[in-house]
């Protein structure tokens, strides 16, 4: 039986009630940006799309605004070595050959890589992509020393390629790459390394410059950007994978962070392609003859809590508590079914989930009894200070889901404060540890920050070595716990994926029955799309393919 959605707050929070009203002046500046006005040809098919950033991801490689970023700006306008195959909506995505054809561990030599790098690929500025390009593209983000070194793009990418050591040029197609430890994860770690072109840099002296053409090898070209309003490219019609060469001529791509300012911009035939509707829009939508596109894929909403000295989360009745009193069916709800309630850090009926033996559920008078024994009361209530984003890459609604969030644990004994911030103050905030002065002087011990879970890397190593305390990996909350570091040290020296599946089950168990955050939902990304929109391919994974799309009007 579906719990009953709990009664908001009688009194809502300040912040929330502020950005709401801010709403219609958020349209008009989105007007004042140039979503009325545009100056296409009338022959060219343009796909327009509205983000959830508040601004335009860097371009010159390693972009920012989170995964969001990668979606719209990395992949787009880069390719890696291994890439995402995003082809499929009916299975996970996997990995499959991008610059490099093929790839394998030296069976002599397990710290040993060898890749075995695509021929004829050029760079949009019409150089041609070698090994040399990618021993260039490891020393801008590893070699302070190296002159194209670039810190913005290191620190972006540091902690998705932590067991990269070197990467040695064996002859124009061929490369090595040396790791610290053997790790079975190498390929995905490599997903996430862009290639810009050595080339154009050299060409034009500095990241300043280039980013004002930014030159790698993908699907797509860059034309122009504003900040704060748009980025257009083009489609390369010379990209080596003929089947992703884009079916569209170009796309604008909108930073549009308020989510009643994307559905206005999508019913006014403004833009074409709307990320993260509101659900109370969703009937208004499709009324409108509007498409909602929706997938399962490994993603997880949950509050990260602090372990530091002294962090009221270091007790595990008081994490089982929080755990206990979220009404996530009645949050599902709220979000009109857009999501998929929690049962652990994976979601349910995942390759990793095993069988924990602690249950999520809504149980509110069980919670209440944890904090009880924990000392706490409707008197003497537990303060909390929770960092949450005002919204940006895979965050759904965050501040009604904050609100919701905030009435169901405050009725446990807690007394829930949020430090609310734009997104990429908050990856910022993120990528510094729990004990950092800023996160103390503020009073945080917590954060809310949405993953994707795509590898075992990204799924457990980050979050849960100690090695990974950030910056290192995303450890905010500086766990340091002997199971995980052996575990996880096991798993990435297991290169046979049934033996390596069957040790991160046991992993997910314990972080589970240890209740070492308190997972809330899982997002299945909806979408939506205008009626003349054809093509598009939903696939189960954070990242997205637009070059199958067309328009048909």
């Amino acid at each position: 039986m579906m719990s009953p959605v709990r009664p908001p707050l009688k009194k809502k929070p300040t912040f929330v009630r502020r950005l709401r009203t801010a709403s219609l002046g958020i349209l008009a500046v989105a007007a004042a940006a140039g979503l009325g006005t545009h100056s296409l040809q009338a022959a060219d098919k343009v796909l327009r799309v509205a983000m959830t950033a508040s601004d335009i991801p860097i371009n010159i490689g390693q972009p920012d605004q989170g995964f969001e970023g990668f979606r719209f700006m990395g992949y787009m306008l880069y390719d890696t070595l291994v890439l995402w195959d995003l082809s499929k909506d009916k299975e996970s995505a996997g990995l499959m050959p991008g610059l490099a054809e093929s790839w394998s561990v030296d069976p002599e030599n397990s710290k040993r890589w060898i890749f075995n790098l695509r021929k004829g690929v050029k760079f949009h500025d019409g150089s041609d992509f070698t090994a040399d390009d990618v021993v260039w593209n490891f020393q801008k983000v590893r070699d302070t020393k190296a002159p194209q070194y670039e810190a913005k793009q290191a620190a972006l990418v540091a902690v998705r390629i932590p067991a990269l050591d070197q990467v040695n040029k064996i002859d124009d197609h061929t490369v090595e790459i040396l790791t610290k430890e053997p790790s079975a994860y190498v390929p995905y770690q490599v997903s996430f390394w862009f290639m810009s072109s050595q080339e154009h840099w050299e060409k034009v002296g500095s990241w300043a410059e280039f980013a004002k053409n930014p030159s790698g090898t993908g699907p797509w070209k860059f034309v122009s950007q504003t900040q704060r309003a748009k980025v257009e490219m083009e489609a390369n019609k010379d990209y080596w994978n003929p089947k992703r060469v884009p079916k569209v001529d170009r796309v604008i791509l909108r930073p549009i962070p308020e989510p009643s300012a994307r559905v206005a911009a999508l019913l006014s035939g403004q833009v074409d392609f709307v990320e993260a509707p509101p659900p109370d829009a969703v009937p208004r939508l499709k009324s409108a003859g509007m498409q909602i596109v929706t997938n399962a894929y490994p993603h997880n909403w949950a509050i990260k809590p602090s372990r530091i000295k002294g962090s009221p989360w270091n007790d595990v009745r008081v994490r089982k508590a929080a755990n206990l009193c979220i009404d996530r069916q009645g949050m599902n709800k709220m979000l009109g079914g857009l999501s998929v309630p929690a049962e652990g850090h994976v979601p349910p009926g995942d390759t990793w989930f095993g069988n924990p033996t602690f249950k999520l559920g809504y149980k509110p008078d069980e919670a209440r009894k944890l904090m009880a024994d924990a000392g706490h009361s409707a008197e003497k209530p537990l303060t909390v200070k929770i960092a949450i984003s005002t919204s940006g890459s895979g965050q759904m609604q965050p501040l009604p889901m904050f609100e919701f969030l905030q009435a169901n644990l405050n009725e446990c004994f807690f007394n829930v404060e949020a430090e609310v911030m734009e997104w990429n103050a908050l990856t910022a905030f993120h990528r510094k540890p729990a004990d950092d002065k800023i996160a103390t002087s503020k009073n945080v011990n917590a954060v809310i920050v949405s993953h994707a879970l795509q590898d075992p890397y990204s799924g457990f190593e980050r979050f849960f070595l100690s090695s990974r305390i950030s910056p290192a990996g995303s450890n905010w909350g500086m766990l340091k716990e002997p199971f995980y570091d052996e575990m996880l040290a096991k798993a990435a020296n297991t290169f046979d994926e049934e033996q390596q599946n069957a040790i991160l089950r046991q992993v997910h168990e314990h972080a589970v029955d240890n209740a070492q955050w308190i997972w809330v939902t899982h997002d299945v990304n909806p979408r939506a799309l205008a009626p003349h929109v054809k093509g598009f391919v939903q696939a189960k994974s954070w990242f997205q393919d637009l070059t199958p799309i067309s328009i048909e009007k």
